[in-house]
């Protein structure tokens, strides 16, 4: 009786050794998170706490690692890396993709939204879109947030577009690409990782960009002027790898949406924050912000009207279609 006493306890023994070695495997679920912005960044520090309530909330049994500052892979090989799986999760410049799908680009053209609220309708008519390309590509859209509206910075004084007609101009996407040909820029294609080095030697006298990457990236010791032009709200989107986001168990997946959700609530409030201080720390600096002249403004938006036509041209019916639910919408 002794002998067969021992030999249950034996086998509950095992079988709760078992257990607790399921356990741990689930604990040790490991997910890498590539990004280009560094920990500074506003998108970066809303990734931090992404991946802090995920971890909370699932007691630690998924627990997913940030690389920031394309420590991991180059912002042009994140999109990429998710795709094929070698890497769980990215963020990604949805814009920088564009001839990929032209869906990509649909909020990067210039003066179709006035402010964050009609971003924000934008966003919602483009992202059925969105995941259906992603969809195709292996991945899940987890959240989006924007960065504040683009905006011209210069050496030079700027008060029309013809202002801008040979300057070497800095690119990260196909329209930014496209405006500086139509106003006669020379257009050069440079990452955020190397805004300093090709200002400092030559490379680029004049770009579009946002505030938060000025200050992030103190354009002020470079540069003199910040022309208000806020031509468009582009937005980072931060996707999972389809076949990772599946092998989660149900309760894992509700939680990553759920955590996902209120990352794109809180980053899209705080993008309106950053821009503001962003503004401060430019002006602090010492570079002159200011609105554009009526001359210039009026410039670029025939140029923005230019590229949404070429853009509804190639951009077929889903296109049309979320153009139009945005249209809808206003």
């Amino acid at each position: 009786m002794r002998r067969r006493t021992f030999c249950i306890s034996t086998a509950l023994a095992a079988t709760a050794g078992t257990a607790g070695l399921a356990g741990l495997a689930r604990a040790q679920t490991k997910w890498d998170f590539a990004t280009a912005y560094p920990a500074v960044n506003f998108h970066s520090k809303n990734n931090q706490q992404f991946v802090d309530e995920v971890a909370e909330a699932t007691g630690g049994e998924l627990q997913i690692t940030p690389h920031f500052g394309a420590s991991l892979f180059k912002m042009p090989e994140i999109k990429r890396a998710v795709q094929t799986g070698n890497v769980q999760m990215g963020e990604f410049f949805l814009v920088s993709f564009q001839n990929e799908a032209q869906i990509f680009g649909l909020d990067g053209l210039p003066f179709l939204v006035n402010g964050y609220d009609e971003a924000f309708k934008l966003y919602q008519a483009q992202k059925p879109y969105l995941e259906k390309q992603l969809d195709k590509q292996g991945q899940i859209l987890l959240y989006s947030v924007p960065w504040p509206p683009q905006s011209i910075y210069s050496n030079k004084e700027i008060h029309s577009a013809a202002d801008l007609k040979g300057l070497k101009w800095r690119v990260y996407s196909p329209t930014t690409a496209r405006i500086g040909e139509l106003v006669g820029a020379q257009p050069v294609t440079i990452q955020e990782a190397e805004l300093s080095q090709a200002l400092a030697t030559g490379v680029i006298e004049a770009l579009i960009t946002s505030s938060a990457t000025g200050a992030d990236n103190k354009l002020y010791e470079q540069l003199k002027h910040f022309y208000k032009v806020q031509a468009f709200i582009p937005k980072n989107a931060v996707t999972v790898n389809k076949k990772a986001f599946n092998a989660l168990s149900e309760d894992e997946q509700e939680v990553l949406r759920k955590a996902a959700a209120d990352a794109e609530k809180r980053g899209w409030e705080r993008s309106r924050e950053v821009d503001k201080e962003s503004l401060q720390v430019l002006r602090d600096g010492g570079m002159t912000v200011e609105d554009p002249t009526p001359e210039l403004q009026a410039d670029l938006r025939k140029v923005g009207e230019t590229i949404t036509r070429e853009w509804v041209e190639q951009a077929g019916p889903d296109g049309q279609a979320a153009l139009d639910a945005f249209e809808a919408s206003k």
